[in-house]
């Protein structure tokens, strides 16, 4: 399951791997990570074993100027999805994280790490039975 709230970047991308081995199984769906009703129809139905989190806000000046929209993406995406993720059973959740996350300088980065911070919470709890990991990448 790929899923991106913007259908031309959903269609070019589905598009590219639907020509692969296996391709024929990824289906599309049009999503905003916020949108938790529409996000647990998609975990029930789906039931994925595995979540590569990459929704994130990355513009770093845009951000600045508009700090609110990094941490409700960023931020509160991430924990909405992670918990999601949980209830649903899945195995495993990667956080795609930045290297800017690492002693954060600006808004974005500071959403970043908080992200980070929510995923290791959950890692943290007792009740949890699905494997909460993030990633940096550095431009």
């Amino acid at each position: 399951m790929l899923v991106e709230r913007y259908e031309n970047n959903l269609y070019e991308i589905h598009r590219e791997l639907a020509v692969r081995p296996g391709g024929e199984r990824i289906v599309p769906e049009v999503a905003d990570v916020g949108d938790e009703p529409r996000m647990a129809e998609l975990f029930a139905l789906h039931r994925p074993h595995v979540v590569f989190h990459a929704a994130a806000h990355k513009h770093v000046p845009l951000m600045e100027s508009q700090p609110g929209e990094a941490l409700k993406n960023n931020v509160l995406g991430t924990a909405l999805l992670a918990r999601l993720a949980s209830e649903h059973g899945v195995g495993q959740f990667v956080l795609i994280s930045s290297d800017k996350a690492v002693n954060p300088t600006n808004v974005m980065g500071a959403s970043k790490r908080l992200s980070e911070l929510v995923i290791q919470g959950l890692q943290a709890r007792p009740d949890n039975r699905t494997r909460f990991v993030a990633v940096r990448f550095g431009n």
